[in-house]
């Protein structure tokens, strides 16, 4: 096994360590261990981390859901225009980008380059909203309501975004349900789970009919990446949240740079 197979496995096992840890944001790493350390192509690597996502949110998800911390009505209304949206992306919207996009004198944007500059953004978005670090007292008092056209227009949104780059997208669900279903951020946070879990599950069906995957790889990846979530959550007890949500966020965006910088050069 070659030294960036076995930082790939690591990476995994950190993708699920930051999530259990911070209860998001580990989805982004996903996409740029898949491409970088295993070597996987682009497209792929956006459909197993579908999968990876998917699966590692679904767990977070029965936890909450064991809570009674997850409001099902918003996340039903939020999960369906999402999942439609991103099983149409990976379905019929990824395949029909050309391999080509367009050239301008010697630059070629090609498709694998485009998802990959287009990910790096979302990283920059992400990393910003997770420095930001939003204070708890900005939880909603009033009771909570549910501005439907809205909710219904971001589950689009969010679901196309899901389903070109691969990630959860919880950096935007989240604020989507404190502003447009008034939730308290303890609910925002665990409803995401579920709304993510569900979207990227369906999202990665519309790959299973385009894709070849290789489903040792995947299901192993996946399992070691579980494993990381419940590290991540034992070592919540011991670590700031708060703190390491900031330090990610610049870890992010970093990595987003070096994206943009390393693909475009």
């Amino acid at each position: 096994m070659e030294i960036t197979q076995i930082l790939g496995y690591i990476g995994a096992l950190l993708i699920g360590i930051v999530l259990g840890l911070i209860g998001g944001g580990g989805s982004i790493l996903t996409v740029p261990v898949l491409v970088y350390l295993l070597h996987i192509n682009p497209v792929t690597a956006t459909a197993y981390s579908l999968f990876v996502v998917g699966a590692s949110a679904l767990v977070g998800a029965l936890r909450n859901i064991s809570k009674g911390l997850v409001d099902f009505r918003t996340a039903i209304v939020f999960a369906i225009p999402a999942f439609i949206s991103v099983y149409l992306t990976r379905r019929f919207l990824v395949p029909a980008i050309p391999e080509e996009i367009f050239t301008v004198g010697n630059f070629i944007l090609t498709k694998n380059l485009g998802i990959m500059v287009f990910f790096a953004i979302i990283m920059l978005v992400a990393s910003i909203s997770m420095i930001k670090n939003k204070k708890e007292s900005l939880e909603p008092a009033q009771q909570i309501s549910y501005n439907y056209p809205l909710i219904i227009i971001e589950g689009l949104v969010v679901g196309i975004l899901t389903g070109i780059v691969g990630a959860g997208g919880g950096f935007l669900i989240i604020p989507a349900l404190v502003l447009f279903a008034k939730l308290p951020m303890k609910k925002a946070v665990a409803t995401s789970l579920l709304i993510i879990a569900i979207k990227s599950l369906i999202g990665f069906i519309g790959d299973v009919e385009n894709l070849d995957i290789a489903w040792d790889f995947l299901l192993g990846f996946t399992g070691i990446s579980i494993v990381g979530i419940f590290i991540g959550i034992w070592l919540n007890k011991f670590i700031n949240g708060k703190k390491l949500k900031k330090g990610f966020g610049w870890f992010v965006l970093i990595m987003g740079i070096y994206i943009i910088f390393k693909e475009l050069s």
